[in-house]
């Protein structure tokens, strides 16, 4: 079951899985909240995000599947309302955010184009949806394909394509109305699946590989070992950076999708 992957992560997860003062920055920038309207913060594990702009003076509220992940964000801010639900099934009223943030959840939906009518309903008119991603043809380009061939190809499989949430928000009154590439940065605190693009030291630290789903929950153990045996070796014959310039593209390696919802005519 979905939470047992969910509560699986969770443990330590907050260590690693800092909210990334950039990456907040750009969700702030795409979503323009006011002090006075209410949010959404879907699959919002244990609340990094959701209470970086709660700090900021926004209004925002968490949903997540996971009992650990929740656990661990009352502890971490108790004047939130922290809601257990998943996308599919939000326990909310219609029409009652004016936003909603999703990062790096879309790929544990377990039905997209469910989970984007729910989306719509608990979105007021004109409200909008943030969502940070990564797309299959974006992982295509990691590096990371060269030494975790079937993690990766698992981890790409259960991503939804730019076109797949095309098809899933058809029927609603949403429409995709901007995309913004984002290129990972070498201080990037949000230690998620490709972090260690420029530093791939980083991969090394078990803790920061458990934080990542792809390595907790997808990964077979011994690849994992085998790949960063080959690695380390690459990186000490100073053969890696030949390796990563393969894999060099303009593609982004994650996207900002900003989402509205059409108001009544």
């Amino acid at each position: 079951m979905q939470e047992t992957k969910y509560d699986k992560i969770g443990t330590g997860y907050n260590s690693t899985r800092q909210a990334d003062p950039y990456l907040t920055e750009r969700v702030i920038y795409h979503l323009q909240p006011k002090t006075d309207r209410l949010y959404l913060d879907i699959g919002c594990g244990t609340g990094n995000y959701t209470c970086t702009l709660a700090d900021k003076g926004l209004n925002f509220i968490g949903v997540e599947p996971s009992e650990k992940m929740l656990s661990e964000a009352k502890i971490r801010n108790q004047h939130i309302n922290w809601f257990k639900g998943r996308a599919e099934q939000i326990p909310t009223e219609d029409e009652v955010f004016d936003g909603i943030i999703a990062t790096l959840t879309i790929h544990h939906w377990t039905d997209i184009k469910k989970a984007f009518a729910e989306l719509d309903r608990v979105l007021v008119d004109n409200g909008k949806i943030v969502m940070f991603t990564s797309t299959p043809e974006q992982m295509k380009g990691y590096w990371l394909n060269h030494y975790f061939p079937k993690m990766l190809h698992s981890s790409i499989i259960q991503m939804p394509s730019l076109a797949d949430i095309q098809e899933a928000i058809r029927q609603t009154r949403l429409e995709i109305t901007y995309i913004e590439k984002y290129f990972i940065k070498d201080d990037l605190q949000d230690c998620f699946l490709y972090v260690g693009k420029n530093n791939p030291n980083r991969y090394f630290d078990e803790t920061i590989r458990h934080g990542i789903s792809s390595f907790s929950s997808l990964a077979n153990i011994e690849e994992v070992k085998q790949g960063l045996s080959k690695l380390k070796n690459d990186i000490d014959n100073q053969s890696f950076d030949k390796i990563k310039d393969q894999y060099a593209n303009e593609l982004g390696d994650y996207l900002f999708i900003t989402i509205d919802k059409k108001g009544s005519t």
